[in-house]
């Protein structure tokens, strides 16, 4: 039996310590209790001033008819039987030029301590509340206070502290247990207060957070923000906001995903089709004809390329590109050869290739002809029948830099926004929006980039940027 509540209060502990609603519900308790404490220990000591007060004031009342003309006829039976009721074992009345003592039997021969009412402040009222409250109550005390009475300066009484603590400590028990209830009823009306306020809407938050991560896919654990206009409305919205970023991004991985497979399926049979085009190709070079001699090289230079691209979709699919082999290379050539497997098909539109023929780069050829071949793609769709596209490289340090522009119409803002996100930065019906997406991986394998230097209706403008390799 003993073990069971022990448990249940082990866990007991550890549900309100280990939650947001308990922690608060202990520290709502902790700050009230500390501020009843702050309240109850000067209300104390008030009322123990008070008491002392009282004694010297029905002590004034008592020695009062002795003090007036006639008061010396009076019995000392009388002044006995008054000074006993109010509790006092001798009272001093001290005047400019003399003192009066009025006794009840005898002065008694020990005072355990003097209380000076005059000259007190709150915090020796607190001190003196305490010590009458944690002692024995068997002390004589000496009060001094100022008086009312015509003539005299001051008044001394003589009092035992067993009332004074009696009625003190149960006021204080009275005190406590008030301040007991309202501490509880104001730490449970903050404490729901708070709850309903924060802790519930954070509770409902975390829970979201919390179903959204079992099950991202499933839009319907997208978490509904409320019209709160303060940090938790915005937390709510922005949640919201996250989780459909979220979720939009695995339904685009699965559909990429779903092309890798795809892709899978088809390559083998695009690979057979590619090699019999080769054969082909080989025969059609011992041809005579010089027609074809002039043609086949560039026929068999563009099955190469599309049998590495084919592959090398598939190696996008599974981002598993093979990391770039370098060696030094001119880049005129290059970018020729990718300018007749880009523009060939349109005679309409003009290239220009201003680079320098002794220009040389530090690149893999075959990535950096699939960058620059899928930049000078997009120009030609572009562009459409006419038009022009001009290359510019330069060295800056150890880098190449590599411009291609093109007069088209420009790229509308809201494909710029998503430029080089795969199936996103395209505005071409029918387009993928791969060729930037893999341009931009290819270069950035290299330590480079590609970046959209400006568009606008004079044109568009692409800058390659390919650094030394380190090593």
């Amino acid at each position: 039996m003993a073990g069971r509540l022990g448990k249940a209060a082990k866990g007991g502990w550890r549900l309100v310590g280990h939650s947001l609603s308990g922690r608060l519900l202990l520290l709502t308790l902790l700050y009230v209790l500390v501020t009843e404490v702050l309240i109850f220990v000067p209300t104390l000591a008030r009322y123990h001033t008070s008491l002392l007060q009282n004694h010297i004031e029905t002590a004034e009342l008592a020695i009062l008819p002795f003090t007036e003309p006639g008061g010396n006829q009076l019995s000392a039976a009388l002044r006995r039987q008054l000074l006993t009721r109010a509790g006092a074992a001798a009272v001093m009345l001290r005047r400019a030029d003399q003192r009066e003592l009025f006794l009840v039997d005898e002065m008694p021969t020990k005072i355990d301590a003097t209380i000076d009412l005059t000259h007190e402040s709150l915090f020796g009222e607190m001190v003196q509340a305490l010590d009458c409250a944690f002692s024995h109550g068997d002390r004589i005390l000496h009060v001094i206070s100022a008086t009312r009475i015509k003539g005299a300066q001051t008044v001394e009484v003589i009092v035992g502290e067993a009332p004074i603590r009696k009625a003190l400590i149960r006021y204080a028990r009275r005190i406590v247990l008030l301040g007991l209830l309202l501490s509880f009823a104001s730490a449970f009306l903050v404490f729901i207060s708070l709850y309903l306020v924060f802790v519930r809407p954070m509770g409902n938050l975390t829970r979201a957070m919390t179903s959204f991560h079992e099950n991202p896919e499933d839009p319907a654990r997208i978490v509904q923000p409320s019209s709160r206009l303060d940090e938790i409305g915005i937390a709510e919205r922005e949640l919201a906001g996250m989780q459909r970023d979220i979720y939009g991004f695995l339904q685009q991985k699965a559909r990429l995903a779903a092309l890798g497979t795809a892709v899978a399926k088809i390559q083998h049979d695009l690979r057979n089709i590619l090699s019999s085009a080769q054969l082909a190709s080989d025969r059609l070079a011992s041809v005579d004809d010089p027609v074809a001699q002039r043609v086949v090289p560039r026929l068999v230079s563009s099955l190469d390329h599309a049998v590495a691209l084919a592959t090398n979709t598939l190696r996008y699919g599974r981002a598993d590109e093979t990391p770039p082999e370098r060696r030094r290379l001119y880049l005129a050539p290059l970018i020729g050869e990718a300018a007749e497997a880009a523009l060939e098909s349109v005679a309409s539109i003009s290239f220009d290739n201003r680079v320098d023929p002794a220009l040389t780069a530090d690149a893999d050829p075959e990535q950096l002809y699939r960058i620059v071949l899928n930049i000078l793609r997009n120009a030609r769709e572009a562009l459409g029948e006419r038009g022009t596209v001009t290359v510019d490289a330069t060295r800056d340090g150890a880098a190449v830099c590599i411009e291609i522009a093109d007069n088209g119409p420009g790229i509308p803002q809201k494909v710029r926004e998503r430029l080089f996100q795969p199936f996103a930065g395209t505005a071409r019906p029918g387009g993928s929006g791969l060729g930037l997406a893999i341009a931009r991986d290819l270069a950035r394998a290299h330590g480079g980039d590609i970046e959209l230097i400006a568009s606008d209706a004079s044109g568009t403008r692409f800058r390659i940027t390919i650094p030394n390799h380190e090593g």
